[in-house]
C-alpha cells in the first residue's frame, strides 16, 4: 500500500481543512450553527450608509429554522435537531451569529446575547460574524471575558482587497479598516476569520489569485472564500440587468482550477473554511451551478488537487523572503 503524504496542519487532505481544525481542537466533529440574532447595518441605517453593499442578501444564507422571530435559545434548539439529522456524528456545536453585523449593539445586549447561546448544554463556543468598521475596544473586551472559558472566534467580512471593488460594491470600508481590524483582534489573542468574495466585475483571475499574498499577511486563523452569486431584487441584479457583460460566472472546473491557484499560495496555517457556497433557487439571478451542493464541490476540489498533485502551501512564499 502506498504511503499517504502527511500535510502540515497534520493530516492527508491536501488543505488544511476547518473540520481538521476542530478535530484537533476540540477532539471530535463540532458543527457550526447559525443564528439571527435580530442585528442590523450600520451600512443600511444611515450611519456608514444606506442600501447595504449592492450584492447583500442575508435571505439567501440564514436557514429556515431562524425565521419568525425565534429567540436565540430556540433557534439553537432547532437548529441542533436539524443538523443531526443531517450530520449525525456532531458531538459539539458552535453558535454561528451570522445575519448582518452582529457586534453593532452596546455591549449589554451583545453580552445577554452571547450568553442565551453559551448557556446551551451542548454549545462548545460562539462565532461572531460582523463587519471591520463595528469593532471597537469595548466589544473586545466583553468577547476576551467570554473566550476566558469558551471558544469565541470573530469573523470578518472583507470580501476584496481591492479599494475599488470595495468601492464598486458599496461596502462603505476600505481594507485598510479591514487590516486593522483583524491585527487589532488577533493581538488579543482571539481566533479571527476572513470571507472574501469571488468575481466581483472588473476582477480577474490575476488579480484573485494576486490578492493571497496580502490575505497571507493578515494574521488570521480561519478564511472563507466563496464565488460571486447574483441575487434577485438587489442592486446588483439591477447592475447585471443593464450591462451582463461585465459579469462573469465560471464554470465549475474553471473555477475549481482558480481556487487550486489560490490554494498553492495560501499560507500553509490559515485553516480553508469554505472555498464555495450555495444558495436556494428561488434566489438566483444569472448564471448559476444549479443543484450543486457544497459536499460534492469539495469531493471536486480534492479530486483536482490530487489529479494536479498540489496542496495548500505549495508554493507559499513568506514575508520575509521579500525583504
Amino acid at each position: 500500500m502506498a504511503q499517504r503524504t502527511i500535510y502540515p496542519w497534520g493530516d492527508t487532505r491536501r488543505f488544511n481543512s476547518y473540520a481538521g481544525y476542530f478535530r484537533r481542537l476540540f477532539g471530535g466533529r463540532v458543527q457550526k450553527l447559525s443564528v439571527d440574532a435580530g442585528f442590523t447595518c450600520p451600512n443600511r441605517d444611515g450611519t456608514v450608509g444606506r442600501g447595504g453593499c449592492t450584492f447583500c442578501d442575508n435571505g439567501a444564507f440564514t436557514p429556515s429554522y431562524c425565521g419568525g422571530g425565534k429567540n436565540v435559545a430556540r433557534q439553537i434548539a432547532e437548529g441542533i435537531d436539524f443538523h443531526r439529522n443531517r450530520y449525525r456524528t456532531a458531538q459539539r456545536y458552535l453558535v454561528y451569529f451570522q445575519s448582518y453585523s452582529n457586534t453593532y449593539a452596546p455591549p449589554g445586549r451583545l453580552r445577554a446575547l452571547y450568553g442565551e447561546a453559551l448557556a446551551h448544554p451542548d454549545v462548545a463556543g460562539i462565532v461572531v460574524g460582523t463587519r471591520p468598521d463595528c469593532m471597537d475596544g469595548a466589544t473586545l473586551d466583553l468577547l476576551c471575558d467570554i473566550a476566558r472559558d469558551r471558544y469565541v472566534a470573530v469573523e470578518y467580512g472583507i470580501e476584496s482587497t481591492s479599494d475599488r471593488t470595495l468601492r464598486a460594491v458599496n461596502r462603505g470600508h476600505d481594507f485598510d479598516c479591514a487590516r486593522r481590524a483583524v491585527e487589532r483582534t488577533a493581538a488579543r489573542g482571539l481566533p479571527v476569520g476572513a470571507h472574501f468574495i469571488l468575481g466581483f466585475p472588473g476582477e480577474t483571475d490575476e488579480q484573485l489569485v494576486g490578492q493571497t499574498e496580502r490575505i497571507n499577511a493578515l494574521p488570521l486563523t480561519t478564511v472563507k472564500f466563496h464565488q460571486l452569486q447574483v441575487f434577485r431584487g438587489t442592486p446588483m441584479a439591477a447592475e447585471y440587468d443593464a450591462d451582463p457583460a461585465r459579469f462573469r460566472f465560471w464554470e465549475i472546473g474553471e473555477y475549481l482550477d482558480l481556487i487550486v491557484e489560490i490554494l498553492r499560495r495560501l499560507r500553509p496555517d490559515l485553516v480553508v473554511e469554505r472555498f464555495a457556497s450555495e444558495a436556494p433557487p428561488r434566489y438566483h439571478y444569472g448564471r448559476n451551478w444549479g443543484l450543486v451542493r457544497n459536499e460534492q464541490l469539495w469531493a471536486m476540489l480534492e479530486k483536482r488537487l490530487e489529479e494536479r498533485n498540489a496542496y495548500q502551501g505549495e508554493i507559499f512564499i513568506p514575508l520575509w523572503h521579500n525583504r
